[in-house]
């Protein structure tokens, strides 16, 4: 399928919130074109996955996960 992909790890305290705040983005994929998965490492690192037919659809996801991975970050400093 993949003839393009990209791998971004986050290192952060609030790895594990994060991913769980990706947790129903991930359950309802709907694009036939990329396949995102995402998964914890040691704890304290996040880890996306993007893999893609097109240059099109992986930066689609791209924006997508990199905006979710933003905004749920930020999150976590306005709720301190």
């Amino acid at each position: 399928m993949a003839d393009h992909e990209a791998i971004f790890r986050f290192t952060t305290e609030h790895a594990g919130r994060i991913f769980r705040s990706l947790e129903p983005e991930l359950a309802d994929e709907v694009n036939p074109r990329s396949l995102v998965s995402c998964s914890l490492e040691s704890g304290d690192e996040l880890v996306i996955r993007i893999k893609a037919q097109d240059i099109a659809s992986l930066r689609a996801a791209l924006n997508m996960y990199l905006r979710l991975v933003s905004v749920a970050d930020e999150m976590q400093e306005v709720s301190r």
